[in-house]
């Protein structure tokens, strides 16, 4: 079974790599389904953690592929992982390029980016519902990611790291109220 992992890895993330509109949120949906509930790679616990690392760590959010495919299958596995995630949909943006800018302006060129612009949003809101479904935290999660997406929405410019620690005192706030105490 170890054998297959290299290829399993492979037949993963290859394709959410090359369907990957939107950015790395698009694909968490299909990647939290295929390594916990297709591969039992992780358990969903484990999942929720990489997520978190991946996050916190510098660099790009799909860095989760990277941590999925060390926990599984070591530094051979983050090195698969990786380059199966980056590497199709770097030389497809760059094949892409090459082509799509000589025809801007064009109607179906115009067509088209307005038509990929609500599928990008629908795979990123399905990587939102994703975590938030499995991270376990409830209703008041829910209405913390609403709150934050209604006022980057009305203020795009603020920044995201203001976003950030409003929402984490409210959660302390929250749960010091409520007497619920986390495990760090």
């Amino acid at each position: 079974m170890r054998d297959d992992l290299p290829l399993a890895l492979l037949a993963v993330f290859v394709p959410f790599s090359l369907v990957s509109i939107g950015g790395g949120t698009s694909i968490l949906a299909g990647v939290q389904h295929q390594a916990v509930g297709v591969h039992h790679w992780i358990t969903t616990r484990e999942f929720v953690e990489l997520f978190a690392i991946s996050r916190a760590a510098p660099g790009p959010g799909s860095m989760l592929a990277t941590l999925i495919g060390w926990h599984i299958f070591g530094w051979t596995g983050a090195l698969i992982a990786t380059l199966a995630l980056f590497v199709p949909s770097s030389l497809l943006c760059y094949g892409v390029a090459l082509v799509w800018n000589r025809h801007r302006g064009k109607r179906w060129h115009t067509a088209l980016e307005n038509g990929l612009a609500p599928v990008g949003i629908g795979l990123v809101m399905a990587g939102v519902i994703t975590v938030l479904r499995v991270g376990g935290g409830g209703l008041f999660s829910w209405i913390v990611a609403l709150g934050s997406a209604g006022v980057l929405t009305w203020r795009p410019k603020i920044h995201p790291l203001l976003i950030f620690l409003i929402g984490g005192a409210v959660f302390v706030g929250v749960r010091a109220l409520s007497g619920v105490h986390a495990v760090i």
